[in-house]
């Protein structure tokens, strides 16, 4: 019998190790480089010799891909100058080498604040790399199911990628539960509310909104196979077009229309009440379903 293997518990080398095929991958820029931030001892703040991800090449599936995995238990996956020019670099190799495609495995809280300008230009030059891979025709995958979740900048990139494998302990969103508690109160948003932050940035919702293209389990052979499956069955890589823009334009429009602001204060079930608006039969058994579960039931994310 083999062993199940937390996706959520792994290191970012240990996910790449059993995600891909075994003693597949080469790294670029190891730890034995000691590429570190020019910025954080400057700052008295301890530094990674990775600075925080780690990028090669691999296959999957005995085709060629190009991976790279942050590290959540560094600085939680923080992007800095150093950190986000090892994506940028990898991202511009795959146009000249074209890989069969591009994982990403994101844990990230954003921009590393004590980089301040230099981590927010890092990610808009991430995000427009992966926009240039995915003109390209190489698609572009985001795996998301770490700790830490994938917010801020990395959760912009996320959402540039042509494809998204979450699970359900996954999280994604533009702001944090933190952030946005701090911004604008606990009445706002209760960080430590954990139903609350699953039900608004968990896995299980965006796979019912159509923010990610596959849900799995919190397991490394479950994300294995999603990746394998998307890269053998249509995983072809997505053209941006203005009409796509649009077409997600007038979806986000529809709900709100759908959806009265009315019915989003009250009692923290404004997930529910936009999952009952989507079609979702039973949207309150939603938290407590597994993810075989939840797919038995509602077959197909809402993306129209």
């Amino acid at each position: 019998m083999s062993t199940v293997v937390s996706y959520a518990e792994c290191t970012a080398r240990e996910r790449i190790a059993l995600l891909l095929d075994a003693g597949s991958f080469h790294e670029w820029l190891p730890p034995a480089e000691r590429l570190t931030s020019p910025h954080l001892a400057q700052l008295g703040v301890p530094a990674a010799f990775d600075d925080g991800v780690a990028i090669g090449r691999a296959t999957l599936g005995g085709q060629a891909v190009f991976v790279a995995a942050q590290e959540g238990a560094f600085m939680g996956g923080g992007v800095g100058e150093v950190h986000g020019a090892k994506l940028v670099g990898l991202l511009r190799r795959a146009l000249r080498d074209r890989p069969a495609a591009v994982l990403l495995l994101a844990e990230s809280g954003g921009v590393r604040l004590h980089e301040a300008n230099a981590g927010l230009i890092a990610v808009s030059e991430v995000m427009r790399a992966v926009l240039d891979v995915r003109a390209a025709g190489i698609p572009v995958v985001v795996l998301i199911g770490g700790a830490n979740g994938c917010f801020g900048g990395m959760g912009i990139v996320a959402r540039c990628a042509d494809r998204i494998v979450m699970s359900d302990v996954g999280r994604l969103a533009m702001s944090g539960p933190e952030v946005i508690e701090a911004s604008h109160g606990v009445d706002e948003f209760d960080s430590r509310d954990r139903a609350l932050v699953w039900r608004t940035t968990g896995g299980k919702h965006r796979w019912l909104t159509g923010d990610c293209d596959r849900l799995v389990e919190d397991e490394v052979a479950a994300f294995r196979a999603a990746a394998l499956a998307l890269l053998e069955g249509g995983g072809a890589s997505r053209p941006v077009t203005l009409d796509a823009l649009e077409a997600e334009h007038a979806l986000l429009a529809a709900r709100l229309r759908d959806v009265p602001e009315a019915d989003w204060a009250g009692d923290g079930g404004e997930a529910e009440r936009l999952w009952r608006t989507l079609g979702v039969p039973d949207a309150a058994r939603v938290p407590a379903l597994d993810v075989a579960a939840l797919q038995a039931a509602f077959p197909a994310p809402r993306t129209a």
